[in-house]
């Protein structure tokens, strides 16, 4: 998908895969400093945009994130909410 293509996709509607993606083109296109500077502004636009829907996507597995609790017999008990500290 070509960066106008990807433009015309709603954010909130990208996989974490896609999204990172084409954050990292876009901080690529940044890096190398061919871009017109009313296209560089665009461009940083939404990859603000790329970079907060990535946030609430880990955010959203991390409170998913669940481990196994083991009995005294080592069988698996049930699963418990993961301690994120």
């Amino acid at each position: 998908m070509s960066m106008a293509e990807n433009a015309s996709v709603d954010v909130k509607k990208l996989s974490f895969e896609r999204a990172i993606e084409e954050l990292e083109t876009i901080v690529k296109r940044l890096e190398d400093g061919k871009v017109p500077l009313e296209e560089s502004v665009a461009i940083y636009e939404r990859g603000e945009a790329l970079k907060r829907r990535c946030e609430e996507l880990l955010r959203q597995a991390e409170a998913r994130v669940e481990k196994i609790t083991t009995d005294a017999s080592g069988a698996a008990a049930g699963v418990a909410p993961l301690d994120v500290q």
